[in-house]
């Protein structure tokens, strides 16, 4: 008896699903990794340095935000501040999910901020002017999609959470590059 009923796919190890008595035999063998499991299919060390790496990035760029928030200036800068506080917290909120998969993979989250900027992916350019400010902002958005894009490619099935996490946060930072793209054209009209 099976777990779960057996598919129709070409890929051999899609087909064969293991029986109910041995899925219970592994999860008591090595408890102690958690959600980790003896069948997980990612090099792990590797997913846990590019999930420190996205970390490293998320939170250069909250910083990066709510410095521009505090900074913008100007006739034309209400509607960008509130983009950028808007913006450093939905990065943080990456930051979040992030540092807890990384626990969740038996690692340690690399908040140590001496190298926080050696790690981002993302540089912390600070524009002196609010179009200046977008720009740059716009500039780490454009790096990060790549980069969650590249991330997400190089997991591909070998572990579906860590996978999904990184496509929903690249949802987001399309949609922040979006908006900096308007707030951009709107500057650049001024």
């Amino acid at each position: 008896m099976s777990a779960i009923p057996q598919g129709t796919g070409n890929n051999q190890n899609h087909n064969q699903l293991t029986d109910v008595q041995t899925l219970r035999e592994q999860a008591r063998r090595h408890i102690e990794e958690g959600a980790v499991t003896e069948n997980y299919g990612a090099n792990r060390e590797k997913v846990l340095q590019l999930l420190n790496e996205a970390l490293a990035t998320e939170m250069v760029c909250v910083l990066r935000y709510r410095h521009n928030y505090y900074m913008a200036k100007g006739p034309e800068s209400k509607a960008a501040a509130d983009e950028f506080l808007e913006h450093a917290t939905e990065e943080l909120q990456h930051a979040d999910q992030i540092a807890e998969r990384i626990v969740q993979l038996g690692g340690e989250p690399d908040l140590d901020p001496s190298g926080l900027k050696a790690r981002s992916h993302a540089e912390y350019r600070i524009g002196k002017t609010v179009q200046e400010m977008i720009r740059e902002n716009l500039v780490a958005e454009r790096i990060a999609i790549d980069s969650y894009r590249e991330m997400i490619q190089y997991i591909g099935d070998s572990d579906p959470t860590t996978r999904r996490m990184l496509e929903e946060i690249l949802a987001t930072e399309e949609e922040h590059a979006d908006d900096l793209a308007d707030l951009l054209q709107g500057a650049m009209k001024q």
